[in-house]
């Protein structure tokens, strides 16, 4: 089983399905394909316990996926892993088209405008309709980035380092009001 720092999240278990022990699993994945091929997976319980398992079957359902997994044959104990979170380690993961990225790559990337000036580090993604956004940490406090080509100007996977686009402007001017 690999370090639970070198998996990735593919999906969450929401409950169980039908009366063999299969789980109906929300993908949190947006790679076609992902589920179809998989053979052995880690869960992680939201407590943190993790256990590695075998998948017997997969298919897609409803906008989701109903797995089987050696761990379970009955719903009572499909129901156990509701929560749980399926991942798969990251060399496992296809390669991706240039410009678009792991969110395990991204996370902890340093951010800099393109003046070379540091504003934080991207903490977490948030994922709205419209599109992603990053949130960014620093001495400054929080910059909220969208997830945008006219935005990013580079990332360096390998060196952890994110490049925006972004004025000193852009961060000090009141935010757009919305009439409700």
């Amino acid at each position: 089983m690999a370090d639970s720092s070198e998996l990735v999240a593919i999906g969450v278990i929401e409950k169980p399905f039908g009366v063999r022990g299969e789980m109906r699993v929300r993908s949190l994945s947006d790679v076609p394909g992902r589920f179809e091929g998989l053979t052995r997976v880690t869960l992680e319980a939201p407590s943190g316990a993790v256990k590695g398992t075998t998948i017997r079957s997969v298919r897609a359902m409803n906008g989701s996926y109903v797995l089987g997994m050696d761990v379970c044959s009955t719903p009572e104990e499909a129901g156990l892993f509701r929560g749980w979170t399926v991942k798969i380690p990251q060399g496992s993961a296809p390669p991706l088209p240039p410009g678009q990225y792991y969110e395990y790559e991204l996370i902890g990337c340093s951010v800099q405008d393109e003046a070379g000036r540091p504003m934080g580090t991207l903490e977490e993604i948030l994922k709205t309709p419209g599109h992603h956004v990053f949130v960014v940490r620093g001495e400054q406090g929080e910059v909220l980035i969208p997830a945008a080509k006219d935005v990013v100007a580079a990332v360096d996977v390998p060196g952890k380092r994110m490049t925006v686009r972004w004025t000193e402007e852009a961060t000090t001017k009141e935010p757009a009001r919305v009439a409700l």
